[in-house]
């Protein structure tokens, strides 16, 4: 943390004003320092995702403390309300900043200012600060019919989580609704963890079912195999297929899939795969991941309707999760599941597939927004938010 030049009592008067830290502008080879230090922030805070959101302007932007050392970073994307000069401003899962610090005025005060002065009306971010945990057992003990996640004594409660949620709200920032009614990135992630365990411990982590799928998959001769851009047409045919079968429409056009794939490349070799799972000559599953820091996700799968006795699948994310372990990642990010833990709802099969890898399910503390001061930015946040809505 840096030091201010100031009586300890001084310095609790400025921290309490959110001074001491000041929010500029980064070049990307600024930016990039920062992150390759902290090493834990999000894909969606590196500089290539705001070449993906094209339909977003971008800014990088940095805490600096009065000696110009860089203390924090964000990922800003601006999207403009039609018909004004006004920008709704997004940090997805992020800004990366120290949300242990009990005076989050310094964070936040700096960061509105900055914002305000760019134009924004309103800003959404995205702490990183997990809220709650269970693992899988615990999870799995729960369900039943019409029960949530929720309803079960979490495993593990984050202390920073639960202060910073509690910090936000007294500072007028309202948390969005949920994955279904206003966060853009999922509230509930499964994650399975990797630092400190053996391959043969990541197998053992497995249940029976997961490990005799991938045992099957390894007889019936698939084959696991890292791809390239030429595939994503391939993938992007599967993804539509299994969009039918499990009911749910991600809403991407395979020129979105081969843009994301191109700057995300551009700037890491490596960073986004695409893994396939052949067999007998035919592509029947096609998973996509991301490596960042030291950390990687998995980020989409998609598969065919037929041949799914052999299991490609969890051939796939076997060979995806053993690969992330060989990168020194310290977690594989399993992304979205749903809340439910009722057996009867057709979400529920996709929880019940990752608990299988016998990671943990984990409650983000979700997504906050809060418009800036004034009435007219209050009135243009509630009329952006009908905008969104109705699109």
């Amino acid at each position: 943390m840096c030091a201010l030049l100031v009586t300890p009592t001084q310095q609790d008067q400025t921290r309490s004003r959110g001074e001491g830290l000041t929010v500029r502008s980064l070049s990307v080879p600024e930016y990039r320092g920062f992150l390759s230090r902290h090493g834990r922030a999000s894909f969606l805070q590196y500089p290539s995702w705001g070449s993906v959101k094209d339909l977003w302007r971008s800014e990088r932007v940095g805490w600096h403390c009065p000696g110009g050392e860089i203390e924090g970073a964000g990922l800003v994307l601006y999207r403009q309300f039609p018909g004004t000069r006004k920008y709704f401003a997004y940090l997805p899962e992020g800004p990366v900043a120290d949300w242990a610090d009990p005076d989050i005025d310094r964070w936040l005060t700096p960061l509105k200012n900055h914002l305000r002065a760019s134009g924004a009306f309103a800003v959404r971010i995205g702490p990183t600060p997990a809220y709650r945990r269970w693992d899988a057992a615990t999870a799995k003990s729960g369900t039943g019919p019409g029960r949530q996640i929720s309803d079960v004594l979490a495993t593990e409660v984050d202390p920073v989580g639960a202060a910073l949620a509690d910090r936000l709200r007294t500072r007028g920032w309202k948390r969005c609704g949920g994955e279904d009614d206003g966060d853009a990135q999922p509230r509930h992630v499964f994650r399975v963890p990797l630092a400190g365990r053996t391959l043969d411990e990541l197998w053992s982590g497995l249940n029976q079912e997961w490990r005799r799928n991938v045992r099957k998959a390894t007889k019936a001769g698939v084959e696991t195999v890292i791809a390239t851009a030429a595939e994503l047409p391939e993938f992007y045919r599967l993804l539509r297929i299994t969009e039918e079968r499990d009911g749910f429409e991600l809403g991407r056009s395979l020129s979105y899939y081969q843009q994301q794939y191109e700057v995300l490349n551009a700037e890491e070799p490596g960073r986004m795969r695409l893994y396939l799972g052949i067999h007998q000559g035919e592509i029947l599953a096609a998973h996509t991941m991301i490596v960042a820091g030291s950390r990687v996700w998995y980020q989409t799968g998609a598969s065919a309707d037929h041949r799914r006795e052999v299991r490609p699948s969890n051939a796939l994310q076997w060979r995806m999760m053993c690969d992330a372990h060989a990168l020194g990642a310290d977690e594989y990010d399993m992304r979205g599941v749903p809340s439910t833990l009722d057996p009867d709802e057709r979400s529920f099969g996709l929880l019940r597939w990752k608990l299988g890898t016998g990671g943990e399910l984990v409650e983000t503390l979700g997504e906050w927004e809060t418009s800036m001061d004034g009435c007219a930015n209050t009135a243009l946040y509630k009329a952006f938010q009908a905008y969104m809505a109705r699109r």
